[in-house]
């Protein structure tokens, strides 16, 4: 019985989580695209001391003030002792003890005898300890993706290493005989689209992918798969295979499953297209690994890898599993009775109104290229089910693109 398809993103993503690595403590430089296994802690007030916003003066008591120094970015400043002075400051250095006001060097003169007048803003032009976060503070939760913003974040509290998990490693074996690895297709064989297609999200999900870990076409015996599975699970935690995933004469997968005495975490997933898909975990001696068996025709298998590859990679992180936002359908979408339909679309430049897009045929590519990922018309039972009309709030589950692809 195909397992709903909410469901078996759950399914794949709980897996995941429940074997993510250990902790790691990684060099900031080392640690982009990570996520953070324990809060982010503020170890110091932030500032750590209180310091100008601007070039000018600190000063004290009333002016004119008296020059008694400078103080620079980096720099301890001596405090300010008598009334009447003040020192030379720059933008982002210590403010001294004793100061009252900082004044712009822009609103400030000197006299012939080096006296300097002004007057301060209302707002005082420093920032004092705190502002931004208190000792003990938790400034970014477990399970934050690390990107640069939050390395700065790292680094401007003091962090050289950070705690994170480790990132999954993954593997691609592609079944079959009739795939060709070089030139056009023709005499009954078809181009193998898939060893460029998956590692390269598999990346983009925050995987890594050896180039040796990618393998194929294995040959249809199922020797050749059991071989081929048992070298990828030596080389990756995710092991996504191509084709095989039904019982046809030349479909070994699930005979290999039961070789390797793997366990269904989703076997076949109420989607169309795409749903003779499954997750498999299969045990080993360092703990379980997972496999992920992918249908063969190109556009099915990416709805797989949307499906369940992506949330067990989430899981595997450590990171929650992302919420479906909504949009706008330009056009009707067809249901798909009680399988939930998953249909390519295209969102406008704001990113809140889909257009279905054409040349969606399970084996097909192009309308995939055009499209920024998939709207999900829910199954029988839900608002949906007979389709979903133009101008109705359907979620959206996008594809993981670079910034400003496919405007």
């Amino acid at each position: 019985m195909p397992v709903d398809w909410d469901k078996a993103r759950s399914l794949a993503y709980e897996a995941g989580r429940a074997a993510a690595g250990p902790v790691e403590q990684v060099p900031l430089a080392g640690a982009d695209g990570r996520t953070l296994a324990e809060p982010l802690v503020a170890v110091t007030d932030l500032p750590a001391f209180p310091t100008s916003s601007i070039d000018g003066w600190a000063v004290r008591g009333p002016g004119p003030w008296r020059p008694v120094g400078r103080v620079l970015a980096g720099n301890t400043a001596e405090p300010l002792i008598e009334d009447g002075t003040c020192v030379e400051i720059a933008t982002g250095a210590m403010v001294p003890a004793g100061a009252a006001a900082v004044i712009r060097v822009e609103e400030s003169t000197r006299d012939a005898q080096g006296l300097v007048s002004g007057a301060p803003r209302p707002q005082p032009e420093w920032r004092l300890p705190g502002d931004e976060a208190r000792r003990g503070e938790e400034l970014l939760p477990a399970g934050t993706p690390v990107d640069p913003a939050v390395l700065g974040m790292a680094a401007t509290c003091g962090y050289d290493t950070i705690p994170v998990r480790p990132r999954p490693r993954a593997a691609l074996l592609v079944f079959g005989d009739e795939l060709l690895t070089s030139g056009p297709p023709g005499d009954g064989r078809v181009r193998d689209s898939l060893s460029p297609l998956v590692p390269a999200w598999l990346r983009r999900y925050g995987a890594t992918v050896d180039p040796a870990a990618v393998q194929g076409p294995v040959q249809d015996t199922l020797e050749a798969h059991v071989e081929a599975i048992e070298r990828g699970l030596a080389m990756a935690d995710v092991v996504c295979t191509t084709g095989g995933t039904m019982h046809g004469p030349v479909d070994h997968l699930h005979p290999a499953l039961s070789r390797l005495n793997a366990e269904y975490v989703v076997n076949t997933v109420a989607v169309r297209p795409g749903f003779p898909m499954l997750l498999a975990r299969v045990p080993g001696p360092g703990g379980p690994k997972f496999l992920a068996g992918l249908p063969g025709n190109p556009q099915s298998a990416v709805i797989a890898l949307v499906s369940l590859v992506a949330p067990l990679l989430a899981g595997l992180h450590g990171r929650d599993l992302p919420a479906l936002p909504r949009v706008e359908l330009t056009a009707p979408v067809a249901g798909r009775g009680g399988f939930t339909h998953l249909a390519l679309a295209a969102l406008d430049a704001d990113g809140r109104r889909a257009t279905p897009a054409g040349h969606v045929g399970s084996s097909m590519l192009r309308g995939l290229a055009r499209s920024h990922g998939f709207v999900v018309v829910r199954p029988a039972g839900h608002a949906e089910a007979g389709g979903a009309a133009a101008g109705d709030l359907v979620p959206f589950l996008p594809l993981p693109l670079f910034s400003g692809e496919r405007s």
